[in-house]
């Protein structure tokens, strides 16, 4: 039988080159950030490189448990090809692939990496020696949080894992002054009270609010609460933040239009005194920025996500047809439709009120 590498039986004090292939989801990239802590704790003086989807590298860039990032693309062989080089060319000892798909494990083997560890699941399983086989109950996986099931790779490979691991994200000096200027250029003052909204979800429709909620959510904040209301949307969003800030009588910030993107929205939500968003990216980096965030949970299982709690609210309404984890809702979306703004708006407030906000 082959050998089965086990992590014990390297010294901390050896230099490993490392490989990380990150997830493609944007939360799902941030709830992993403990793997690179934990592998940053068990190898201090090995080269930590990590692989991710172009679009995503800055949700990763300054962190210091990363030496280097290599965007990747895994959809053409071209792009497999590439990216194999690249990874190549850092001559790694072994690579840690979090995704679950076969072709981040054949771009790890493409870029000669021989010692791979990951879930042993699907047709790669066929092919990997090392790494844990997906945990079952009744037949089905069971839903656990994501940060755990990505440091079962690691708890796998017998590594140190620390008890409450928590994500965790950067912002560069210079970063910060660029999130700080963007803030000065729409008018809000450092001293003031900021209100995040991001509504929302690259996943698809059957994550997002709707429209009319988020404006009479905004109304709510402006007229019993106070503060500057900060409306998130990445670059394909700007129709919905637009309908957003036409149906609502409140004074709405839209940050649509400035084209942010992953990296430099960072700064921004780290600026927030609370954020409310649908159950999609930019809740992780609140919760890796120790940001208060209500999260208006809809079609997808809580248990992923049920972690690092002590500053976010989920608001959800249990249906007969869900979790259903579909991208768009085949019948009355009642998962999302069935939340009030009122419930929402008194979510985030006894939120902020338990956090001294």
């Amino acid at each position: 039988m082959p050998k089965v590498y086990r992590m014990d039986q390297r010294s901390e004090k050896q230099q490993h080159r490392i490989i990380v292939r990150f997830p493609n989801w944007t939360g799902d990239i941030v709830m992993a950030t403990p793997v690179l802590q934990c592998l940053r704790q068990n190898f201090p003086k090995s080269r930590i490189v990590g692989v991710v989807r172009s679009y995503a590298r800055g949700v990763l860039k300054d962190l210091d448990d990363i030496d280097r990032i290599i965007p990747c693309d895994d959809k053409t062989i071209n792009g497999l090809r590439q990216t194999g080089d690249e990874i190549r060319e850092e001559n790694p000892d072994f690579a840690v692939v979090l995704p679950n798909s076969f072709r981040s494990w054949l771009q790890m083997r493409l870029g000669g990496v021989k010692e791979i560890y990951g879930y042993r699941r699907g047709l790669r399983k066929l092919f990997m020696r090392n790494g844990p086989k997906l945990s079952k109950k009744s037949g089905t996986a069971s839903p656990s949080p994501m940060i755990d099931y990505y440091l079962g790779i690691c708890r796998d490979m017998r590594l140190t894992v620390a008890d409450n691991p928590c994500p965790g994200l950067a912002v560069s000096t210079e970063l910060q002054e660029k999130g700080d200027a963007t803030l000065k250029r729409l008018g809000v003052d450092p001293e003031e009270t900021i209100i995040g909204i991001n509504p929302g979800a690259s996943f698809g429709s059957s994550k997002c609010w709707p429209v009319e909620n988020f404006a009479a959510l905004a109304e709510l904040f402006e007229n019993h609460y106070g503060g500057r209301l900060l409306l998130f949307g990445s670059p394909s969003e700007k129709e919905l933040t637009k309908a957003i800030t036409e149906q609502s009588k409140a004074e709405i910030i839209n940050t649509a239009p400035l084209d942010i993107d992953l990296e430099h929205l960072k700064p921004l939500i780290k600026r927030c005194n609370l954020l409310v968003t649908n159950d999609t990216g930019p809740r992780h980096y609140a919760v890796a920025f120790g940001i208060p965030v209500t999260v208006i949970m809809g079609p997808t299982h809580p248990a992923y996500t049920a972690a690092n709690l002590d500053q976010t609210v989920v608001v959800r309404e249990d249906v007969s047809c869900g979790p259903c984890h579909k991208k768009t809702c085949p019948y009355n979306h009642e998962c999302m439709t069935r939340i009030t703004p009122e419930n929402v708006f008194n979510s985030a407030v006894n939120l902020l009120g338990v956090h001294g906000e």
